[in-house]
Formats: structure tokens, sequence, C-alpha cells
């Protein structure tokens, strides 16, 4: 009987760790997911109106958060005008981000998207993940989540996008 129980005991704790996985990746943010917010981002991005405002590419990133965020997702620094002058390598290290944070947000949130890609946008703006209820960045918050959601619609429907 002893032999039993702990046999049970250790195939529970066996079954448990092997669980840990699945409960983790079902916090991960699809592929889809990240594009979508990604555009978004680009999308929602203030426009200065000055040509050289010191933000870079369609997202509009400090050079500053440029030299950790490079180093982060391709382990080397990016200079300005490398992340300016290249759409792709800007979108890689921005995807990079994009998941780094929205995996963190649908965690905190558990799971709930909406709230996830809120606290991103507001993260993204501000430093901070809460805060953007009034003024500039509420409205910033606001329309990325839009965005986010006409782009999430569209993969889900495609037949909408003929409208």
């Amino acid at each position: 009987m002893k032999e039993y129980l702990r046999l049970l005991l250790v195939s529970g704790v066996v079954i448990s760790y092997g669980l840990l996985p699945l409960s983790a990746q079902a916090q991960q943010a699809a592929d889809a997911q990240i594009a979508a917010l990604v555009e978004a981002l680009r999308q929602a991005a203030p426009q200065t109106g000055k040509a050289n405002d010191g933000l870079y590419s369609a997202w509009q990133v400090k050079p500053e958060t440029l030299k950790g965020w490079s180093r982060t997702c391709l382990k080397r620094e990016v200079t300005p005008t490398q992340f300016e002058n290249s759409p792709a390598l800007a979108r890689e290290v921005v995807s990079c981000i994009t998941r780094r944070e929205l995996n963190q947000q649908l965690r905190a949130t558990r799971n709930n998207e909406t709230a996830a890609v809120q606290g991103v946008a507001c993260w993204w703006m501000t430093g901070a993940y809460t805060g953007c209820n009034q003024g500039f960045t509420a409205t910033y918050v606001q329309k990325v989540v839009g965005f986010y959601q006409q782009r999430s619609q569209s993969t889900a429907n495609p037949t909408q996008r003929s409208r």
C-alpha cells in the first residue's frame, strides 16, 4: 500500500511538471497577435510633422530606446540610421520587443487580450503598463486597440477585407 501511494505521488508530480509547459504555452502570444499589434503600433505612431524630430522608423522610436531593444533582440546595437533605413530590420526589432511585452501582459491579465494590448500600448508610449486613462496617452492607447482589433478581425475573417 505504501509503495502504491508513493508511486501515485511520484506520478502526480511527474504529470504536473509535464503540464507546466502547456500552461505557459497557453499564455504565449500567437504570431498573428504579434503581427497585428506591431502593425497597430505603426499605424498609431504619432506624427510630429517635423523631418528631424529625433524619432526613427515608422514606429517613431527614440535612439536610446533602440540601443537597448537591438541589444536584447539582435545581440548587437543598431544605429538609428540603420533602423530608419531598413523597414525589415525595424519590424524585426519591434516584433521581438512586442512579443516580449505582449506575452508578459497576457500573463498579467490572465489572457485578457484587450487589456494586454492596452498595457503594451501604454508601456510603448510611457514606459508603464498603467496610467494611460486620459489625455494624449488614452487617445493613443485607444487608437492602438482599434487598429489591433481591425487587424485581428480581418485576419480571423478574411472575407471582411473586401468590405
